[in-house]
């Protein structure tokens, strides 16, 4: 493996040399810099192990000492070794995997209420203050770009912008369809009703990423629905997007402007023709690898949400929490960890294969 990595330590040298000397190019300082921020815990993790594997010769050497006591502590030395050589390698070759492209950037969340009616609903805007408070619990920011809401406090969808170091990595395996087991308020005789909600996680896309040209966009504009009296627009402000060549449509109406839900519209739209192309990418790189978690297809029960036996649980890796107030409020960090850890498990065996 050191063989493989040779290069890498040769590029990582290279590039501190021309670091260390004066450079009249400010850009080119900038792009060196940020390649050996990415190098470098690479790097470290690769002289730790080779460090750990010269630890390793010395002490098979001394162990055929006969210095009994020198002998003895080779071979504590080494047998400490055996276990940590492995755990280098394995984080080498995680840090060696193909980095997702979305990761640091800002997640668009779509939630929408599905089968089960007015619960269903009631469950979006659970699953909506859920994201919300996880958010906040991680110091990010929050808007509201687009909802609509039903008659009795629920939710028949919402998108936000979730701004935040990191947050597509956190956030990406939680698309797909979460279901709630529980007990209407409106039941009369406590049966349990199982309602659904579609969660869509989006990384949101620069313009000068995804070039959509005015000819592709259809724009319909409307009066902003509302709860009555002076919440009404009397103007035409909220505006609906149509992408002919796929035939997407997107409605903001939030915005007190024309202009500023056109931009949030457009910034939707973007996002998910972004969302198209990589899933594209994804299928034909990892034809051979059935996507348990990362792709999280619309249509697929991820996660089922059990109010009588206050349960969580994840269908995807067999996670189960029973802890589901904490769980509703933003404590999903057990849970996202879980789903990292399994996602890097099975691209390593990918890798491996």
């Amino acid at each position: 493996m050191l063989d493989k990595l040779s290069g890498i330590e040769a590029r990582f040298d290279e590039i501190e040399r021309e670091l260390a000397q004066p450079v009249a190019n400010y850009q080119r300082v900038v792009e060196l810099s940020k390649e050996r921020a990415e190098l470098e815990p690479l790097i470290a993790k690769v002289r730790q192990y080779r460090q750990a594997l010269g630890r390793k010769q010395e002490a098979e050497e001394v162990i055929g000492s006969d210095d009994t006591e020198l002998a003895e502590l080779a071979a504590a030395e080494l047998a400490e070794l055996d276990a940590e050589i492995p755990v280098l390698e394995k984080g080498i070759k995680s840090l060696l995997l193909p980095k997702d492209p979305r990761d640091n950037r800002n997640v668009i969340m779509e939630i929408r209420a599905g089968t089960g009616g007015d619960e269903a609903g009631l469950f979006a805007a659970d699953l909506y203050r859920m994201y919300t408070r996880y958010a906040e619990r991680q110091g990010w920011k929050t808007e509201l770009m687009s909802s609509s809401e039903t008659g009795v406090g629920g939710l028949k969808e919402a998108t936000m912008l979730i701004k935040g170091k990191g947050a597509f990595s956190r956030l990406k395996f939680e698309s797909g369809v979460h279901r709630v087991q529980r007990v209407p308020t409106t039941e009369a005789q406590g049966r349990i009703h199982t309602s659904t909600a579609t969660v869509a996680v989006l990384a949101e896309v620069d313009e000068v990423e995804i070039k959509i040209p005015e000819s592709d966009v259809k724009m319909d504009v409307y009066r902003s629905s509302g709860a009555g009296g002076q919440n009404v627009q009397k103007n035409s402000t909220a505006v609906r997007l149509t992408h002919l060549p796929t035939g997407m449509v997107v409605q903001c109406q939030d915005e007190r402007s024309q202009l500023q839900n056109r931009l949030r519209a457009m910034a939707i739209l973007r996002a998910r023709l972004y969302e198209m192309e990589e899933a594209k990418r994804r299928s034909e790189i990892e034809q051979t690898r059935k996507l348990q978690v990362g792709s999280a297809e619309r249509s697929e029960k991820i996660r089922t949400y059990n109010f009588p036996q206050s349960r969580v649980t994840d269908h995807r890796i067999g996670f189960s929490s029973h802890n589901l107030p904490v769980f509703l409020d933003g404590g999903i960090d057990e849970l996202l960890d879980e789903l990292a850890t399994q996602d890097e498990a099975e691209r390593l065996a990918t890798v491996q294969a």
